[in-house]
């Protein structure tokens, strides 16, 4: 952690730390950490992302044993989501399309090495999906409202309305002392390899609490908090 980011910690988490800015979104970044940090998010994720109980509860209940649903996954970063809820659903016997983008290529380089049965990647945003006419059943995210200035929420969102027919599900972190605790103890072994553990401090630190991210959203949507530490941003949107 650089020494600015040990004094923000040291000054509590009262407030959103909106200044700092993860090391891996540098254009100019150790590629190799780069690699490795893609590599770890599926591990991370599974532990702290809570996206099986996000599947079982929001994404499952929408799909149709007699025909596919499609899905969007926004910035998919290592693309372990997009596939997990894709393997999911096919084991429960359910089709689930399954397009994942993100604006870095890196992200897009990362992901073409490993196999992604019914999931497509492509480098794009949300922005560009919009412009080109895509609608889908359901839209995701993990982990990127905190990434985003305050017009680029509102942008995403906005976006995520005229995009999805059905349901967004936007899940990421909540800021909190334990949480931010737990990991800093928990990934010190991967502190000199990749950037799980510095991104990941800086994350909770940008990240909402639920009253602040119910206090920017527009009506209609929902911020609901689920163990451990996270905010489920949703909105419901009529059949179209």
């Amino acid at each position: 952690m650089s020494s600015t980011g040990t004094t923000r910690s040291r000054a509590g988490l009262t407030r959103r730390d909106t200044e700092s800015r993860e090391f891996m979104d540098a254009p100019d970044c150790d590629p190799d950490r780069l690699e490795r940090t893609y590599r770890q998010f599926r591990t991370v994720n599974r532990l702290v992302s809570g996206w099986r109980r996000v599947y079982r509860h929001w994404i499952r209940p929408h799909l149709d044993p007699d025909r596919p649903t499609t899905l969007l996954d926004i910035g998919f970063g290592g693309g372990d989501i997009a596939r997990a809820l894709t393997r999911w659903a096919a084991r429960d016997r359910l089709t689930l399309r399954t397009v994942a983008i993100d604006p870095d290529e890196r992200a897009l380089r990362h992901v073409r090495r490993l196999p992604a049965a019914g999931v497509r990647f492509e480098q794009a945003s949300s922005a560009d999906l919009v412009a080109r006419g895509d609608r889908y059943d359901l839209v995701i995210s993990n982990h990127l409202l905190h990434h985003l200035e305050p017009d680029e929420l509102a942008a995403l969102l906005a976006d995520s309305q005229l995009l999805a027919r059905r349901l967004v599900v936007h899940n990421d972190l909540s800021r909190g002392r334990a949480g931010y605790g737990f990991y800093a103890a928990a990934t010190v072994p991967f502190a000199c390899g990749s950037f799980i553990h510095q991104d990941g401090l800086l994350s909770i630190r940008r990240s909402y609490r639920r009253p602040e991210l119910q206090a920017v959203v527009p009506p209609g949507w929902q911020v609901r908090s689920m163990f451990p530490q996270r905010l489920l941003l949703t909105h419901a949107a009529a059949h179209r």
